[in-house]
């Protein structure tokens, strides 16, 4: 598989983060197999395709917890988490807090 092919894949996921990617999906856009396209995508990326997808929206996320006023349900929901408490529990694997403390320790406030 060749680097624009990895490069299609991952602009492929950036272009539909918040339609919820599936590795067989973009398999079929790179017309590859999901067992093939799975196993470069982690050997090309360093994680899996799903955890990449999960740290992509995640990051995403951020960015809307620190620049707007949007409840954090509306974020979790826009980004394709099933609810607050699963949006909670992976943004806090990763950032190690709570979106609600996350956005808190930034002071913004938005009047």
């Amino acid at each position: 598989m060749s680097v624009n092919t990895i490069e299609n894949m991952i602009a492929w996921v950036e272009d539909n983060i918040e339609e919820a990617p599936t590795l067989e999906a973009m398999a079929r856009y790179v017309g590859y197999s999901s067992y093939y396209c799975s196993a470069k995508f982690h050997e090309a990326v360093g994680i899996s395709f799903k955890e990449y997808v999960q740290h992509r929206k995640l990051a995403l996320a951020v960015g809307e917890l620190l620049n707007t006023d949007k409840r954090i349900i509306d974020i979790a929901v826009q980004y394709g988490f099933s609810s607050n408490e699963a949006f909670t529990r992976a943004f806090s694997k990763i950032y190690g807090c709570p979106p609600n403390a996350y956005r808190r320790q930034f002071n913004y406030n938005f009047s």
